[in-house]
């Protein structure tokens, strides 16, 4: 038994000694407020330990949803679904975000971007090296980029990847010209 539990069973012992030994008025039922305020504490100490196991679960659980949730971007033209691959702070707030409307456009050749309402929070999320077939987060922009020509790019730490998609450049190019939109389908 730690030191801690020690003196929170001590202390509810005595508490309860003393409660036991005083009586409250006959016409008086006791309250919550009438219980020793070391009873209380170890009747909260006692629930944390399942209250964690249960948050940890939950955050698992939550960690297992968001890898592999799907997420389409729809036009009138076509639409092209992105599966998310990882768990990071980035992802979890474009998630929070769905469902939204975008305006995809092309970029220097290389990716169609399109812009978020507002910039995600990506502090702890990690950089990527991006490929053909990755969407990603662009930090200085606050933009989603579909990369399809993603040749001579390297790892950078202000390109967060958000998932993967399987589409070749003539169904992204039917995501321009419009409204996109984007929201998780499984």
């Amino acid at each position: 038994m730690r030191f801690k539990d020690t003196m929170t069973a001590g202390s509810l012992a005595a508490s309860l000694a003393l409660t036991a030994c005083s009586t409250p008025h006959p016409d008086t039922a006791p309250s919550v407020s009438d219980q020793p305020a070391a009873a209380t504490k170890a009747s909260s100490i006692s629930a944390t330990p399942s209250a964690r196991r249960s948050d940890n679960d939950e955050t698992n659980g939550e960690a297992r949803k968001i890898v592999g949730t799907v997420v389409r971007f729809s036009s009138n033209a076509t639409s092209v679904d992105v599966t998310i691959g990882q768990d990071n702070p980035a992802v979890r707030d474009f998630l929070s975000m769905l469902p939204l409307t975008l305006t995809i456009e092309e970029l220097s050749g290389k990716e169609k971007i399109g812009y978020l309402p507002r910039k995600l929070n990506h502090n702890g999320s990690p950089g990527s090296d991006p490929e053909d077939g990755d969407l990603i987060y662009y930090t200085p922009w606050g933009n989603l980029g579909f990369y399809y020509n993603a040749a001579g790019i390297g790892h950078t730490d202000q390109t967060i990847h958000l998932g993967t998609y399987n589409a070749p450049l003539g169904q992204l190019n039917h995501l321009e010209g419009g409204d996109v939109i984007v929201k998780v389908i499984n």
